[in-house]
């Protein structure tokens, strides 16, 4: 058991409902029922609420979760998010320190940014071994979003900081093809590189034909529309003007309409965008429980997702895996030769659609609701697709197998 010992590293965890906090849960909670020592050290918070504040100790599911003191920040913008970012790093290195020894396996994720510096020193501290789990790139993204204060010194500072991390972890997790290729570049050896996708609950999540007419109701959408859904965090790698253009060119579609259950800086400026052109066919919901995703997704008969072209390989849409997992066609607005595209297009379980090119996202909608028969079928080669090769219980195998090969190296 000694040598079966992982601390991972995140700024949420269970029971937050982001998408990272839940793929966490899944892996941790599959380790400790493989019977290794899991510890969780996390903060207090819930992803976007900011009178959230969970136990500082807790124990799920054979899981030690620690939750250490952080600034909230939810509602002081920029600046917020820096304190919280900042006070994370103190407590989680003095939360580390006492907790780790020699052998142990720490996994650090990407949030905050550049979290493995600091678990990088104190694995060195205290001969812990390091594991890289990159969700996304900073301060590339960063970089991306136009903050123009990292395109300097700075950046290129913290840039190389962070390579200094990636090269002297034992395991760097991408992923993606694309954001293994930049860790290639950014000078971390192939061989320390693993390739294993996130993941939905395929078990959990089921095809469903009924479109959930219940759900529908309650949200005010019409039993027999067409309803094409978007679920999740909608924020500024995420392209929605595309969306905006197709539906007002269906503004003489009654029959179709356009779910956004989730939040974001992006939705939200989506929903005010809306109200202002008077599109009376968006409904916009709060996120669902887990337990309700699977008849969440259900209501759509077809989702999309998006990311602007200059974030392929910084960040990966794993959404993808929801959709596909309730079985429905995949609209993918992104970079036509992205990540996501080159996934779908081996199943022709969606349709990619080059952001700014309303007129064909409009083609491909009316294709889809006009063949209810052909977006079923791309729907089930889409569960296809998720069931060859991105089943949950593969990649928790894939992260088990390397872990233990850590394990077997002491």
């Amino acid at each position: 058991m000694a040598g079966r010992r992982i601390v991972f590293v995140n700024r949420f965890y269970a029971p937050d409902h982001s998408a990272t906090a839940q793929i966490l849960t899944d892996l941790a909670e599959y380790l400790a029922a493989r019977g290794w020592a899991v510890e969780i050290i996390t903060s207090r918070l819930i992803y976007g609420v900011a009178e959230a504040r969970l136990p500082a100790q807790d124990v799920i599911n054979n899981v030690t979760v620690t939750r250490i003191w952080t600034v909230n920040g939810v509602r002081a913008g920029l600046i917020g998010r820096m304190l919280a970012y900042i006070t994370f790093y103190a407590s989680a290195g003095f939360a580390m320190i006492g907790r780790l020894k020699k052998g142990t396996i720490v996994v650090a994720k990407t949030d905050p940014p550049l979290i493995n510096l600091v678990a990088l020193v104190m694995c060195r501290i205290r001969g812990a071994k390091l594991v890289n789990w990159v969700q996304d790139l900073y301060p590339e993204i960063a970089i991306a979003m136009d903050m123009r204060w990292l395109r300097g010194p700075l950046g290129a500072v913290l840039g190389a900081l962070r390579d200094v991390a990636l090269r002297r972890a034992v395991l760097t997790v991408a992923i993606g093809q694309r954001m293994a290729d930049r860790l290639v570049a950014c000078g971390v050896p192939k061989d320390r590189i693993a390739i294993v996708a996130n993941w939905s609950d395929d078990e959990a999540i089921l095809p469903s034909a009924s479109r959930s007419p219940a759900l529908r109701e309650e949200w005010g959408l019409p039993a027999t529309a067409f309803v094409l859904a978007y679920s999740g965090n909608l924020g500024r790698a995420h392209e929605a003007d595309t969306l905006l253009a197709a539906a007002a060119m269906l503004a003489h579609r009654s029959d179709i309409w356009f779910l956004f259950v989730g939040g974001g800086r992006a939705q939200e400026a989506l929903q005010r965008q809306a109200a202002e052109a008077g599109c009376e066919r968006f409904v916009f919901q709060p996120y669902q429980p887990r337990a309700r995703l699977s008849e969440s997704l259900a209501v759509g008969d077809a989702h999309w997702l998006s990311l602007r072209p200059e974030f392929e390989g910084l960040i990966v849409p794993s959404k993808v895996f929801g959709i596909a997992a309730a079985a429905r066609p995949i609209v993918a607005v992104c970079d036509p030769e992205g990540e996501v595209p080159s996934m779908i297009a081996a199943f022709d379980a969606g349709i990619a659609i080059a952001p700014g090119d309303a007129a064909a996202l409009v083609d491909a909608i009316v294709a889809l609701a006009d063949d209810p028969g052909a977006c079923r079928a791309m729907g089930d080669r889409a569960r296809m697709m998720l069931m060859q090769g991105f089943r949950r219980k593969f990649a928790l195998q894939q992260w088990e197998s390397r872990l233990e090969t850590l394990v077997s190296g002491d």
